[in-house]
């Protein structure tokens, strides 16, 4: 689909109720992320102000998908390949979180890891890191933003250092359309979150409160998720004005996963089978999660759990400033 497609798709007055049959359904999701593929790649790569559109034409857009792939059946989805989640940060963010924390720039950072970010692990034990940041995670009922809601956010500050102590959380819950009433909580096995938890609750996307306040966390400090290309994914298309505060260099996303791969020796000799570098297996080697406890997937359980581990890590590594 090329930019002009795209436009007219994402503008068209396009009413997911008219569309009753599969095969109208599925043709549906897959033009609007066609279309949100192409938009998303422009948007981003466009020089600032010279965008090929309000980047609030393709959040409706992501909303009117999120209807379609409802009306047509999540839970058929499941195989389906994500089309608008990142496989991960770039050389040049993973880069750039190293430089924020030890209060260097990017091009001494750089200069260590190499231009392909094949040496960060020494960039990332070179120098002390300290500041501000806001540990986040969300429970969601897709892989794919632009199918799924997002259901439970957990935060909390810290200012990483020898004594850091996790502050201020916060956690929410937010409502679904009424028919998983009965269908159900899409991913419940993975996260345990029922119905009874978010009946009544005002959705994500229209709790334009709790956006407003999210936004206002995550420009103030960088923000540290468990592969953090997830969450910057979401948030993406979910929280008003993310994408643009991304674009203009207000957010910076700090990966935990991956500083737990390069940091963690550990992380290069044990089996692929044991995922080293899953928040769980990680809590476990640092102490952080007794053997037999299990990671909850619960966004502020997440979080508290991430923050104590890469501070164990940094403590492990002699990287606090």
């Amino acid at each position: 689909m090329d930019l002009s497609q795209a436009i007219e798709c994402a503008s068209a007055m396009t009413f997911p109720g008219f569309l009753v049959d599969d095969a109208s359904l599925a043709a549906e999701r897959t033009r609007n992320e066609d279309a949100l593929v192409t938009l998303m790649a422009a948007w981003r790569d466009a020089a600032p102000g010279r965008e090929p559109c309000d980047f609030g034409l393709v959040r409706e857009l992501a909303d009117r998908n999120r209807d379609v792939c409802d009306r047509y059946g999540i839970e058929r989805l499941r195989d389906v390949n994500p089309t608008c989640l990142s496989r991960g940060l770039t050389n040049d963010e993973l880069i750039h979180a190293v430089a924020v924390l030890q209060h260097r720039t990017d091009a001494q950072v750089a200069a260590l890891a190499g231009p392909d970010a094949r040496d960060l692990n020494v960039a990332w034990v070179d120098a002390p890191v300290s500041g501000m940041v806001v540990g986040i995670d969300i429970e969601t009922t897709d892989r794919d933003p632009s199918r799924g809601y997002i259901i439970n956010v957990g935060l909390e500050f810290m200012t990483i250092g020898p004594k850091a102590k996790p502050h201020d959380p916060f956690a929410g819950y937010f409502g679904l359309p009424q028919m998983y009433a009965e269908k159900g909580v899409p991913l419940a096995d993975i996260h345990k979150i029922s119905w009874s938890d978010l009946d009544g609750r005002t959705p994500f996307r229209e709790d334009k409160q709790v956006q407003a306040a999210l936004l206002a966390a995550l420009t103030a400090y960088p923000f540290m998720a468990h592969n953090a290309a997830f969450e910057d994914s979401w948030f993406t298309l979910h929280i008003d004005g993310y994408a643009e505060a991304r674009k203009a260099g207000r957010v910076v996303p700090i990966d935990t996963r991956d500083i737990c791969r390069r940091v963690d020796p550990e992380t290069r000799t044990l089996p692929h089978e044991m995922r080293p570098a899953s928040l769980e297996s990680w809590a476990l080697r640092r102490g952080t999660l007794k053997p037999g406890e299990s990671e909850r997937h619960l966004g502020l359980d997440d979080v508290e759990l991430m923050l104590a581990t890469v501070q164990a890590e940094f403590s492990a590594r002699n990287m606090l400033g």
